[in-house]
């Protein structure tokens, strides 16, 4: 399992359009390319003094599933055109990193 993580970060004013965004076109929009070995994404929020921080954490399968996602320059960052206009500043590169342990707590 690969986790793919990227930042990304708006204005307070930004915040909430952007989630709006973020949920019903990216995120939509990622689902809607059905590629094979996309397990799931995680979106997280907070807010740091003059900004808000999101934080997307992708699980994939491997890095070739990563690949059909973005393709070969896999680490390079996916932000839609509607997302650049709200977002103040975000990662040019995504962080991968392997799964080593997961563990559920019941």
């Amino acid at each position: 399992m690969i986790k793919r993580i990227w930042h990304g970060y708006t204005t307070p004013e930004n915040a909430d359009r952007y989630e709006a965004l973020l949920k019903s076109e990216v995120i939509t929009g990622i689902e809607g390319k059905n590629i094979p070995g996309f397990r799931k994404i995680d979106v997280l929020r907070r807010p740091l003094g003059d900004e808000v921080e999101f934080i997307t954490i992708m699980d994939f399968d491997s890095i070739d599933a990563v690949k059909a996602f973005v393709g070969e320059d896999y680490e390079r960052c996916y932000v839609p055109d509607a997302a650049r206009e709200v977002l103040k500043r975000f990662d040019e590169i995504s962080q991968h990193y392997d799964v080593r342990e997961s563990r559920t707590q019941n």
